[in-house]
């Protein structure tokens, strides 16, 4: 490897020593027509024929090229070369599309910019012009660009229909059966091959997921959740208190809550119904809560565990006692609240299950200390804040318990010290989980706070971006140790690329990472 090329990228092969180079590779599924190894074999025919000598590879196997997150490859390819820290002079890829397909075309110049800016020079080895900066080259190069972004939204359209197809003919698409209903895996005749627990999926593409009744006692504790609520009159948190009285969990043996309580009367699934798209997240953009129109809805396709009748009341119920509410009303129900217990929290109003929940008034009135004071109530401290680092504290631990069981699932090892909470992966790398809670600034701005453990050296920080009612999670930042040196770092709601790129809206980079994988997939 030479430290100075002197001769050009485009000079016949033994004209002068070689340009170092390096490659970069990526595909979306093993399904692909051009594997990695493919593309590098077709870039090291390029870099014999431009008499270049390949130095370094960085390769995503698996990864979507629709942003930069959980790409390493790319990250580390940008991170060498914006760090001085390159020893090649030229980049190989095999065209646009493997570069990434993102959804801004001006994301992906960018990328190639930051790498021309340092006199690195992006080469598309499969494509039919020459990427040199002419005016001919920069159009084609953006039209390129376009079209593979393109290309993602039309497959991305014809995958959202193949879904809704599959769950017209009632086949259900992902997610955990819930209390009460199992997993049954069918064949393409239809024939059933056993139900599925947590973590196993289905090994054939030719297979089908049905719901099917799970235990007699488990659909015997749905349907008296339901006369509790319907004959009974009983709110959520007084159906919950019985349950956990009698030392009945739930499906991931967890107490009841107000919130699993409503999910089990709300969903239509008790009912033999298929419903998809309640919520959607396409093109990796945020998740997002469609309205009931947008629902797709496939009427009794599974065998039901719920009469109808007793499903409907239930709905009627829910309908009247959450009917929209006048200020003075809201204000009539929180003062007779305030008399029952002689001070008011977040904790309390929520539990009530008399009164709107805590975010409806925070939504309705700005916060929840000017409510306070609308009915007369002046705490001596926020306490507000006391109830909600009780949640979080009460929060993390479920949260630490359940990212140890997913990865338990895969076949991964995952061992928590009692007295850190640090998590070790496989003998392989630690990880801290913290929760960061959502603050608001005095001008209306959106806050969060981590704090890592500097003491104990984690790998991976793995911080919990909370909503602003800091009962639900945002997004998820995987932090490495290497990267962030610091104490403590503050977030905002947009915080660039740089801080952006470890930032996931779910944990399945995380899961990958601790998926074990044997040696006859690798070789």
């Amino acid at each position: 490897m030479t430290d100075a090329t002197k001769t050009g990228p485009n000079d016949p092969p033994g004209s002068g020593d070689k340009t170092p180079a390096a490659i970069y590779v990526r595909m979306s599924t093993e399904h692909q027509k051009y594997s990695t190894e493919n593309q590098a074999d077709a870039i090291r025919a390029y870099a014999t024929c431009h008499n270049m000598e390949i130095v370094e590879t960085f390769s995503d196997a698996g990864k979507s090229g629709l942003n930069i997150q959980g790409r390493d490859g790319l990250k580390n390819l940008i991170n060498c070369v914006e760090n001085g820290e390159a020893n090649f002079k030229v980049i190989l890829v095999y065209d646009i599309s493997r570069w990434g397909r993102f959804q801004d075309a001006d994301e992906s110049a960018y990328y190639e910019y930051i790498c021309k800016r340092a006199g690195i020079l992006v080469h598309y080895c499969a494509e039919q012009f020459d990427n040199d900066g002419s005016p001919v080259s920069t159009i084609v190069k953006s039209v390129k660009r376009a079209m593979a972004g393109e290309y993602s939204r039309e497959l991305s359209a014809k995958v959202f229909a193949g879904q809704c197809r599959l769950i017209e003919l009632g086949y259900r698409q992902g997610g955990p059966a819930g209390y009460g209903l199992r997993r049954m895996l069918i064949d393409e005749s239809g024939k059933q091959k056993g139900t599925l627990t947590r973590g196993q999926h289905k090994s054939f593409q030719t297979d089908r997921v049905i719901l099917v009744p799970g235990p007699e006692e488990e659909r015997a504790v749905v349907l008296r959740i339901y006369r509790l609520f319907v004959e009974g009159g009983k709110y959520y948190s007084e159906i919950a208190k019985i349950l956990n009285d009698e030392r009945n969990k739930t499906d991931l043996d967890r107490n009841w809550t107000s919130s699993t309580i409503h999910q089990i009367l709300s969903n239509e699934k008790y009912i033999g119904n298929n419903i998809f798209n309640r919520t959607s997240c396409k093109l990796k953009k945020r998740q997002v809560n469609n309205d009931p129109s947008q629902w797709i809805r496939a009427i009794g396709v599974f065998e039901p565990i719920v009469p109808i009748s007793l499903f409907e009341a239930s709905q009627t119920i829910i309908q009247e006692r959450t009917h929209k509410l006048s200020d003075e009303e809201m204000l009539d129900q929180l003062s007779i609240l305030y008399e029952k217990y002689g001070y008011l929290s977040g904790i309390i109003i929520d539990e009530s299950g008399h009164t709107p929940l805590s975010s409806a008034y925070r939504s309705r009135f700005g916060s929840l200390l000017r409510v306070y004071q609308m009915v007369g109530f002046q705490p001596d401290r926020d306490y507000r804040y006391i109830e909600i680092n009780r949640y979080l504290r009460k929060l993390h631990t479920i949260i630490i318990d359940d990212v140890i069981g997913k990865i338990i699932d895969l076949g991964a090892i995952a061992i928590k010290d009692c007295h850190t909470d640090i998590v070790t992966i496989n003998d392989e790398f630690t990880a801290s989980i913290v929760i960061a809670r959502h603050m608001t600034t005095s001008a209306g701005s959106s806050r969060w706070k981590i704090r890592f453990d500097t003491g104990l050296r984690p790998d991976i920080t793995i911080a919990i971006r909370m909503k602003p009612d800091n009962k639900e999670t945002l997004d998820y930042y995987l932090l490495p140790h290497l990267d962030f040196s610091k104490s403590t770092i503050r977030l905002a709601e947009e915080n660039g690329a740089i801080l952006d790129t470890y930032r996931f809206y779910t944990l399945e980079y995380l899961f990958y990472l601790s998926e074990r994988v044997p040696l006859k997939d690798i070789a």
